[in-house]
C-alpha cells in the first residue's frame, strides 16, 4: 500500500489496536473497518462486555440503564442521535422535529411533587420560583468564558455569591426563606450530578461555558441505550472485539518484533494482564478518565510527558450513580414524572457535613419515575459525590432500608411498603472505570481535554503518531456525554486515515 508524503511503504498495512470497547473505541473501529490500509485491527475490551458506561440490565420485568440514560440534545447535529436513528432505534415522538427544535439550556425539567423532609409537600409556586434563580444563574455563569478574570475560582462559590445577595432581599417568613433556601440546596444536588463532581465548589468558572448544549429535548431508548453499542458491535467483523483482555502496559517509543511479521519491527507493544502482548504502529486509548488517573504510573512505558500527565490529574472526574426501586404498587400519581426530595434546615450557603453514614442519602435528589413495564413500578434515584460512593460500600439490605425510612418520613406515610427490590450502579467502584464522567474541574481549564486528546509523541510527524487519545474527556465542548465520546472516536480514526489513506472518501458507519 503506497500512502502519501514522506511515509513511504506500509508493508501488509498498518497493525491498529483500540483499547477499550465503549462507544468511543467502537465509533473508531467502525471508522477504520474495512480499509485496505488497516487489515490488522483489534478493539480490546477489559470486561466481558461491550458499551463501557453506556449499560442496560434486564431487570423488573423490562430494561433500565445503568449507565447513560438520555440522548442529551437529541438533534440534527448529534452523531449519536443520527446513528440512533440510522439503526432504526428510536421512536415516533424521538425522531418528530417539534422534539429535535427544543431548547432545554440544559436545564433538567421541574419536579411534579416535591416533598420536604418534614413530611409535608412544597409548593410547586415556590419550587418554580427557586428554579428560575438557579437555572438564571446557571447561565449567567457560562458568561465568564471569555472574561479577563472571573469574580470566584468556581461555579458553586459564584452561585452562593449570588443567592446570598438575593436572599438579602427575600421579604419573607422566615420559615419560607429557609424552605427556598433547602429547595435551592436540593437544585445543587441536582447540578452535581449533572457536572459528575461531588460539590460545583470544584469545577471551574472561566471554562463552564465551554461545554455546548445541543437543542432537543433529551430522549431514551425504549429498548436500551445498549443497543446502540450492541449494534456497532455487529457491525465488526466477529472477531474484531476481544472480551475480557484488560491491558496491563501501553509499552511505546519502541522497537518490538512479531514473530508473525518477520523483519518488521513496531513502535509500540500492549501488554495485558494475561501476559499477551501486541506488537502495532498505533494504539487509540479510549479508557475512561477515572482509570487514567488511577493507573497514570504504570498504565504507560516510558511514562507520559509531563504536561499530559498533568493534565489528567488535573481534569475532574467524579461519581453519579442511580438507585432503582421497585414497588408493588406505585405511591406517586400517574402522571407523575419526577419526584424532588426536600432536606429542612439544609443551605448551599451553610457548609454542613455531618458524617457520611449517618447523611449520605440527603445528597439524594430525588426520583425519576421509569415508565411502568407492565404491572411493575420503579424509581430511579440519582446521587453524586461521596455520598454517592459512599453509598457502593453498603449492601442492597441496607440501601432498601435506609430509602424506605427516608421515604416514609417525606411521604408522612409511616406504612409505606418497602420497595420490593433494589438495583443500583456502582461506577467508582468499577475497577475499570473509576466513576462516571468528568468535568472541568478549578485549576484546571478546557485546554488540559485538548492536551489530553494530543497523540504521542508531541513531536511525531505523520507515521510517527504511536498513541492516540479519545473518549468523552478529550472532547471540549461535549465531554461527559456520549456524543462526545462517539465524536472524538472519530477523530483519531480520521487523524489515521489522513495518513495512510488520505484518498479514501469517509463512509457512513456500515449498518
Amino acid at each position: 500500500m503506497e500512502a502519501t508524503g514522506s511515509v513511504g511503504e506500509a508493508p501488509g498495512g498498518r497493525r491498529v489496536l483500540v483499547v477499550g470497547g465503549g462507544i468511543a473505541g467502537l465509533g473508531a473501529a467502525q471508522r477504520l473497518c474495512g480499509h485496505s490500509a488497516f487489515p490488522h485491527l483489534r478493539v480490546l475490551e477489559a470486561t466481558a462486555r461491550a458499551g463501557g458506561r453506556i449499560r442496560s440490565e434486564r431487570s423488573f420485568g423490562g430494561v433500565v440503564e445503568v449507565g447513560a440514560h438520555w440522548i442529551h440534545g437529541p438533534s440534527r447535529g448529534n452523531p449519536v442521535f443520527q446513528l440512533a436513528a440510522d439503526y432504526g432505534l428510536l421512536g415516533e415522538k424521538e425522531l418528530s422535529e417539534e422534539n429535535q427544535l427544543v431548547e432545554t439550556g440544559g436545564h433538567v425539567g421541574l419536579p411534579s411533587v416535591s416533598y420536604a423532609s418534614s413530611g409535608a409537600r412544597v409548593s410547586l409556586q415556590l419550587v418554580a420560583e427557586m428554579a428560575t434563580l438557579f437555572y438564571s444563574l446557571i447561565d449567567q455563569t457560562r458568561e465568564f468564558l471569555h472574561a479577563a478574570e472571573t469574580p470566584v475560582p468556581s461555579v458553586g462559590e459564584y452561585l452562593k455569591k449570588e443567592i446570598g445577595q438575593h436572599v438579602t432581599g427575600w421579604t419573607e417568613d422566615e420559615e419560607t426563606r429557609k424552605l427556598k433556601l433547602a429547595v435551592l440546596n436540593s437544585f445543587f444536588n441536582l447540578e452535581c450530578c449533572v457536572s459528575g463532581t461531588h460539590s460545583m465548589d470544584l469545577v471551574a468558572l472561566a471554562p463552564f461555558g465551554e461545554y455546548t448544549v445541543l437543542p432537543g429535548l433529551d430522549c431514551t431508548f425504549s429498548k436500551g441505550y445498549q443497543g446502540l453499542t450492541n449494534c456497532m458491535v455487529a457491525s465488526l467483523p466477529e472477531d474484531m472485539v476481544v472480551f475480557e483482555k484488560p491491558v496491563k502496559t501501553i509499552h511505546w517509543n519502541g522497537s518490538f518484533q512479531e514473530a508473525a511479521f518477520p523483519g518488521e519491527t513496531f513502535p509500540v507493544s500492549v501488554e495485558c494482564e494475561d501476559g499477551d502482548r501486541f506488537p502495532v504502529h498505533h494504539v487509540i486509548v479510549t479508557v475512561p478518565l477515572g482509570f487514567l488517573k488511577e493507573h497514570l504510573d504504570t498504565f504507560f512505558d516510558p511514562p507520559l510527558p509531563a504536561e499530559k500527565a498533568e493534565a489528567i490529574r488535573k481534569i475532574g472526574f467524579g461519581t453519579n450513580n442511580k438507585i432503582f426501586l421497585e414497588f408493588e404498587e406505585p405511591f406517586w400519581e400517574p402522571d407523575c414524572q419526577l419526584i424532588q426530595l426536600v432536606w429542612d434546615d439544609t443551605s448551599p450557603l451553610e457548609d454542613a457535613a455531618p458524617a457520611l453514614q449517618d447523611a449520605w442519602f440527603r445528597k439524594l435528589i430525588g426520583f425519576v419515575v421509569l415508565p411502568a413495564f407492565a404491572s411493575v413500578h420503579v424509581l430511579c434515584g440519582f446521587i453524586a459525590g461521596l455520598e454517592s460512593e459512599f453509598m457502593e460500600t453498603l449492601s442492597d439490605e441496607e440501601v432498601l432500608l435506609c430509602l424506605t425510612q427516608v421515604l416514609r418520613r417525606v411521604t408522612g406515610n409511616p406504612r409505606l411498603p418497602a420497595p420490593k427490590s433494589v438495583l443500583r450502579s456502582r461506577w467508582h467502584s468499577a475497577p475499570y472505570t473509576r466513576g462516571s464522567y468528568s468535568y472541568v474541574a478549578v485549576g484546571s481549564t478546557g485546554g488540559d481535554l485538548d492536551l489530553l486528546a494530543q497523540p504521542l509523541p508531541a513531536d511525531g510527524a505523520g507515521a510517527q503518531l504511536q498513541i492516540l487519545f479519545a473518549g468523552e474527556a478529550t472532547h471540549r465542548t461535549f465531554y461527559s456525554t456520549t456524543h462526545g465520546a462517539l465524536l472524538s472516536g472519530w477523530r483519531e480514526a480520521d487523524r489515521l486515515l489522513s495518513l495512510w489513506a488520505p484518498q479514501v472518501q469517509q463512509p457512513r458507519p456500515r449498518l
